[in-house]
């Protein structure tokens, strides 16, 4: 069906990720190029001033091994980590790669956006493909 597939993997979901990765597997063509994505969320400059460098430096190094971790025994799984704003750099980096479905799980739904997490309703309303939701 797919032949280009983004899943938005969060490190802290476990459990969903694994969900995630099977869908991709039911959905992909024969030969598709899996992408495993991770957001390293910005810190605010206020906050970042007091960080020390080498770790605002290292942390999409460290996210990158963690989700590499996190993939271990998928194949054919690409690990990508980026720094940014979760639901603006997952459609970003849709658009960038030429992805043609995005899965995403929902977490922890609020007023506001109670049938879809935040970051799982900025990438359904802004995506150019197709977009499966775990619930």
């Amino acid at each position: 069906m797919y032949r280009n597939i983004l899943v938005a993997v969060a490190l802290d979901h476990s459990k969903e990720n694994g969900k995630a990765f099977e869908v991709a597997r039911l959905l992909a063509d024969e030969g598709a190029e899996i992408t495993a994505l991770f957001v390293v969320e910005e810190i605010p400059g206020y906050v970042a001033n007091e960080i020390p460098a080498e770790i605002l430096s290292n942390r999409r190094n460290v996210a990158e091994t963690e989700l590499k971790t996190e993939i271990g025994g998928l194949p054919n799984v690409k690990a990508v980590a980026i720094i940014g704003h979760a639901g603006r750099t997952i459609v970003d980096h849709a658009e960038h790669e030429n992805v043609d479905c995005i899965i995403i799980s929902s977490h922890r739904p609020g007023l506001q956006d109670y049938f879809l997490g935040s970051t799982a309703h900025r990438v359904v309303r802004h995506a150019k493909c197709a977009v499966h939701v775990l619930r």
